[in-house]
């Protein structure tokens, strides 16, 4: 018999009770929890025993970092998972990184000429009809599943995974492994595709993703959250508090020596040009600061979907001040020459470009989303605003820009914030704890 095409039937469990399916054979059988819930239990007592044989708890670790996702690339999880890489490496231990990207290419198109078409048979046979979405998900999922056989797993003494698919992948490989998993989810991804209309609400694709998160969250030993701000949502899908620990994000950030050179005040927004980032909030927020424009110079850095809708934006609002930069690779520099980092996102969970204007030094202006809040205290080492609010954003531009004084008290204490709690040695360090906590209580 052929090996199951669509991997995860817990999946199709999921979508049958959607499409009001009565139970039908699939491929594979689902694993009897009860079973299952002994199978860990075993695991668990069998890792405690080798234990007692003497496993030293201070040993130098074997660490799989695994991420669904392109690597390296440009974005905040790459420099994330760098982060953690360097910086357990330092520790001395042993780190390797795998993403679908490093497997063959050739391979891969044979996977996916072979799997498309018996996907869409299956969907069209069991509910009679598809989505481009799900196959599309399926797809990459029994690909990356796939490569990931070549992979020697048991060698690792720690399996972490970045995203709510690698999660999976591993989950079901540590079925019979037995290894401390770990997963970090950047960002919400069922509520965030709802919320910015990528996914409907109440379609089969929400449903799909809930469940991939959902079972994301049980497979995994331990979950390390970057603010506080997943715990709720977390909680609602299935996780146990005592099962997560927040670790904030750190970053090795090169300090530029700060100074301006253009003899005007320089506003930097640093962010993908992406719907959910708000530039189109910054825009209007500074057509209405028309008064004190030729005071101001704006530099918009990055690139993305929206980039040409946001150019035609700045042009109808006549903002002759306003530059696009594209990608840049010399970000210390900029924010060094910055007074006025602004970042009026949507919907975020913890953005990098935040801490490196914090490490940088610059005044921060932000809005109260994700875990911002958590870094950025209001008056004291930012500004905080309402996201959409233009009204908001546009009087703390306009008290910013025409108060010196504060700027620099609010960047002075930024960066010694994120010179206490945001560097790379303060997460790597608290990541590394968990690791060794969790092997010596007998998972290995």
């Amino acid at each position: 018999m052929k090996e199951l095409f669509f991997p995860y039937p817990y999946l199709v469990t999921a979508l049958d009770k959607y499409y009001g399916v009565k139970s039908k054979p699939m491929r594979a059988k689902i694993k009897d929890k009860d079973k299952d819930s002994k199978r860990k239990k075993d695991r668990k007592k069998k890792s405690k025993t080798k234990k007692k044989k003497g496993k030293s708890e201070s040993k130098k670790l074997s660490i799989l970092i695994a991420t669904f996702w392109d690597y390296p690339h440009t974005g905040g999880l790459s420099n994330y998972i760098t982060t953690l890489k360097e910086g357990l490496k330092s520790l001395g231990h042993k780190v390797d990184v795998i993403s679908p990207n490093q497997f063959s290419a050739t391979k891969v198109k044979e996977l996916r000429e072979m799997i498309v078409p018996e996907l869409k048979t299956f969907f069209e046979q069991r509910y009679g009809s598809y989505t481009s979405k799900i196959i599309q998900n399926s797809r990459l999922l029994y690909i990356y599943e796939q490569m990931m056989k070549s992979v020697k797993l048991e060698k690792y003494d720690i399996l972490h995974a970045q995203d709510l698919f690698t999660a999976n992948i591993l989950g079901r490989f540590n079925e019979d492994l037995g290894k401390p998993l770990l997963f970090t989810p950047h960002g919400m991804f069922t509520f965030s595709r709802v919320k910015f209309n990528r996914i409907e609400k109440g379609s089969a694709e929400e449903v799909y993703y809930k469940e991939v998160e959902k079972k994301a969250i049980e497979y995994a030993t331990h979950m390390v959250i970057l603010s506080d701000s997943f715990r709720d949502p977390l909680s609602s899908l299935g996780a146990k508090s005592a099962n997560l620990t927040t670790v904030n994000t750190g970053i090795d950030f090169k300090t530029n020596e700060r100074g301006s050179t253009s003899g005007k005040i320089v506003i930097s927004c640093i962010a993908r040009l992406g719907p959910r980032k708000g530039h189109t909030d910054l825009f209007h927020a500074l057509s209405k600061l028309k008064g004190i424009s030729n005071q101001v110079e704006v530099q918009i850095v990055g690139d993305g979907e929206m980039r040409e809708a946001l150019e035609n934006q700045v042009k109808s609002l006549n903002l002759s001040n306003v530059r696009f930069l594209g990608k840049r690779d010399d970000v210390p520099a900029i924010l060094s020459k910055t007074d006025i980092f602004v970042l009026p996102t949507l919907n975020d969970n913890l953005p990098i470009s935040i801490i490196e204007a914090m490490h940088s030094g610059t005044a921060v202006l932000t809005t109260n989303c994700g875990g911002i809040k958590e870094i950025i205290h209001h008056n004291e080492n930012g500004i905080i605003v309402e996201p959409g609010n233009v009204s908001q954003l546009a009087t703390q531009l306009k008290h910013l820009i025409g108060n010196e004084a504060l700027r620099k008290k609010l960047g002075a204490n930024a960066s010694q914030y994120a010179k206490t709690h945001l560097t790379q040695e303060a997460m790597v360090g608290k990541i590394e704890g968990i690791y060794k906590n969790l092997i010596a209580a007998g998972w290995e």
